[in-house]
C-alpha cells in the first residue's frame, strides 16, 4: 500500500534518526506537503528533505506534534499486523517481569505505540487513546489486543483532557466483552478491588509498584500517614506489612469508601479522613498528631512548563506540612509525577522545607516508575515519576 508522503525540512530528520518519534509542525516542508492537505489521523510515509524514507506513521495537522513515527521500515504501514507485533514485544517484557497479569501492558512511545496506553487487570484490559492516529486505528487495536491477550473485556477510557489537543471527543466505551464495575488485583501480597469505569485515569497506578515495594521494610511497628491515598494502595500495604496504624487522606469520599473495603479485603483496619490534603496536614499538625512514616503521592502540580514556579512552591509547601506531622526520626516518601518538575528541584524543595523547620534530611532511596513503564532513551518525556525516601531527623 502506497502512503502519501510527509516531507520534512532540511536536517529535520536528524532527531527521528536518533530515535525520537515525534514530528513538530515547524519541521514539515509545508510548501511541498501542506499539513492542511492531510486528514487528522491519516497514515503517511515520513520522508527527509531529500525524499529518503524515514518510516511510516500518522499525521494530525491540528496538533503541535503533527506526526508520530510508528515504524522505521517504510514497508510496514500503520496497520493491525504492526500493532500485533508491537504488543507481542510489549507482552514479552511484562511476562518476564511479573508473576501475575497486573501491569501496564503498553506504555505509548516507550513501546513504540505512540498515543496508546493499555493496562492489564487479569482478563480485562483498559486502554486509552490520546492521538487522532490511534483513534483511526481503534478497530485494529481491539483486534490486535484480542489476538495477543485474548481478554474477556476491553474498556476504552478515552476521557482525558489531552485528547482535546488532538481535536478528539471524550468518552468511555466498552469495546469488547463484558465488564464488572471493579476488578481484583494483587500487589505485594495484598488484594485490591479497583474501579475501572469510575476510577482515576485507567483505574490503578501501576507506576508506583516498585516504590510501594521499597516501603515495606520501613513499616513494622510504625504509624503511617498516606496522603492523596485514592483507594489505599500505600496505606493498606503498610497495615498489611506490620504498621501499627495507617491513616488514609483523600478529598474523594468515594475513593476512601473503596479504601475501607480494600482494607477489609486484606483483613486489616485503616483510618480515613476526607479532606483537601493541605488542609488535612494543617489540621493534623494543629492537633499535635505525629506519624513515623508520611507518604506524599500527589497528582501532577506542574502540567505545563509555565507552571513550574507555582508547582515548585506547592511541592515545597506540601513537603513542609508533611514534615510537621513527622516524628523526630521519621521517614518521608515524597513523590512527583510531573515531568516538568525535575527530580533535583523536588529534592531542593524537600531540603528547603527541612531547613525551614530546622531539621536534617538524609536521602535513603530514590525511585522512579516501575519497569512496566519503560523509559525511551530518546524521549525524556517518558521519564516522569520521582520518589524520594527521606529520613528526617530532629
Amino acid at each position: 500500500m502506497s502512503l502519501p508522503p510527509l516531507l520534512l525540512k532540511k536536517n529535520e530528520d536528524r532527531r527521528l534518526r536518533a530515535g525520537h518519534l515525534w514530528v513538530f509542525s515547524n519541521e514539515v516542508d509545508i510548501k511541498r506537503t501542506p499539513l492542511k492537505a492531510f486528514a487528522p489521523g491519516e497514515a503517511v510515509e515520513i520522508r527527509a528533505h531529500n525524499g529518503r524514507a524515514v518510516g511510516t506513521g500518522y499525521v494530525n495537522p491540528n496538533s503541535l506534534i503533527c506526526a508520530r513515527l510508528l515504524s522505521r521500515d517504510a514497508a510496514h504501514p500503520p496497520d493491525r499486523s504492526l500493532l500485533v507485533h508491537r504488543l507481542n514485544i510489549a507482552l514479552a517484557l511484562r511476562e518476564r517481569l511479573y508473576a501475575q497479569p497486573f501491569y501496564r501492558l503498553a506504555f505509548g512511545e516507550s513501546d513504540n505505540l505512540p498515543g496508546l496506553v493499555v493496562d492489564r487487570y487479569g482478563e480485562v484490559l483498559v486502554a486509552q487513546i490520546t492521538t487522532a492516529g490511534m483513534e483511526m486505528m481503534k478497530a485494529d487495536i481491539v483486534a490486535a489486543l484480542m489476538k495477543v491477550v485474548k481478554p474477556s473485556g476491553i474498556l476504552f477510557r478515552n476521557d482525558v483532557g489531552i485528547r482535546e489537543l488532538e481535536g478528539l471527543p471524550l468518552y468511555t466505551e466498552l469495546a469488547h466483552g463484558t465488564l464488572a464495575e471493579a476488578v481484583i488485583i494483587e500487589e505485594h501480597g495484598c488484594r485490591f478491588e479497583v474501579p475501572l469505569t469510575g476510577g482515576q485515569k485507567t483505574g490503578w497506578f501501576f507506576d508506583q509498584y516498585d516504590n510501594r515495594g521499597r516501603l515495606l521494610r520501613y513499616l513494622p511497628g510504625k504509624r503511617v500517614l498516606d496522603v492523596f491515598s485514592y483507594v489505599g494502595a500505600w496505606g493498606i500495604q503498610a497495615a498489611a506489612h506490620g504498621a501499627r496504624e495507617a491513616l488514609c487522606v483523600d478529598s474523594s469520599n468515594t475513593a476512601l469508601a473503596q479504601a475501607t473495603r480494600n482494607a477489609a479485603l486484606n483483613g486489616v483496619q485503616i483510618g480515613t479522613r476526607e479532606a483537601d490534603a493541605f488542609d488535612a496536614l494543617r489540621e493534623l499538625h494543629a492537633a499535635g498528631e505525629k506519624f513515623d512514616v508520611v507518604v506524599l503521592d500527589p497528582p501532577a502540580f506542574v502540567k505545563r512548563k509555565k507552571d513550574l514556579m507555582a508547582g515548585r512552591e506547592a511541592y515545597q509547601r506540601l513537603n513542609q506540612l508533611g514534615m510537621q506531622v513527622l516524628n523526630r526520626d521519621g521517614l518521608l516518601i515524597s513523590c512527583s509525577c510531573s515531568y516538568h518538575m525535575p527530580a533535583e528541584a523536588l529534592l531542593a524543595g524537600i531540603q528547603s522545607a527541612c531547613r525551614h523547620l530546622d531539621r536534617e534530611a538524609q536521602v535513603l532511596e530514590r525511585g522512579g516508575q516501575a519497569a512496566d513503564h519503560p523509559v525511551h532513551p530518546a524521549i525524556p518525556e517518558t521519564a516522569y515519576l520521582k520518589a524520594f525516601f527521606v529520613r528526617v531527623v530532629g
